[in-house]
C-alpha cells in the first residue's frame, strides 16, 4: 500500500456478513489509499475463500484492522467524526463537509446500521437513488449494494478532500 502523510478518511463495516462483499471493499479501500476497519463479529473467517477471491491478490495489502466491538472502536477513534451511512436517512452524502480525520461507518447487509449504533455517531448520511423505492412507487430499488455504496461514498469523500492525485 503506498503511503502518505496526507490523514485520510477511514472506512469501517459493522458486522460485515458477505465475504465477497468486505473482500471488494478491501479492494477498494486499497484503490483509494483508505484503511478498512472490521468491527467483529462478521459472518465468515477471515481464510474464507471468497473473501480472498473477491480482494484478488490485493487482500494481502490492505490495510486492515479488526475490532471487537463498536464501544471497543469508538474509544480508539475518540476524536474522529463517524458518519453513518444508511439508506433511512434524508441527509444526502452531497450534503457532507468532509474531514480528513472521517470515519466512513457502513452497516450489515441484512440489517444495516441498528438505531444503537447511529445514535452514537454524529452525523447520518445516505446516497440519493432517483430510481429507489421512496421515489418510484412500484419497483423502486430497496438498497445498493454494500461494496457499491461504499465505493459511492470513498470516491465521493475522496473528491470532496481533494484526495485523488495525492
Amino acid at each position: 500500500m503506498k503511503t502518505s502523510l496526507i490523514q485520510r478518511p477511514r472506512v469501517a463495516l459493522f458486522e460485515p456478513r458477505i465475504p465477497q462483499n468486505t473482500g471488494t471493499i478491501g479492494r477498494s479501500c486499497l484503490a483509494f489509499n483508505l484503511a478498512l476497519d472490521i468491527i467483529k463479529p462478521t459472518g465468515f473467517s477471515f481464510e474464507d475463500k471468497y473473501l480472498k477471491r473477491a480482494g484478488l491478490d490485493y487482500w494481502k495489502d490492505v490495510d486492515v484492522h479488526l475490532y471487537e466491538s463498536f464501544d471497543e472502536y469508538k474509544k480508539c477513534f475518540n476524536t474522529s467524526r463517524i458518519i453513518a451511512l444508511t439508506k433511512k436517512s434524508e441527509n444526502s452524502i452531497e450534503n457532507i463537509i468532509y474531514k480528513n480525520t472521517d470515519i466512513l461507518l457502513f452497516g450489515r447487509e441484512d440489517t444495516g446500521l441498528p438505531d444503537y449504533i447511529k445514535n452514537k455517531c454524529d452525523l447520518i448520511a445516505g446516497i440519493e437513488m432517483p430510481g429507489g423505492e421512496s421515489q418510484i412507487k412500484l419497483g423502486g430499488v430497496r438498497s445498493l449494494n454494500l461494496s457499491v455504496a461504499c465505493g459511492i461514498v470513498c470516491y465521493s469523500a475522496c473528491v470532496k478532500l481533494n484526495l485523488l492525485n495525492k
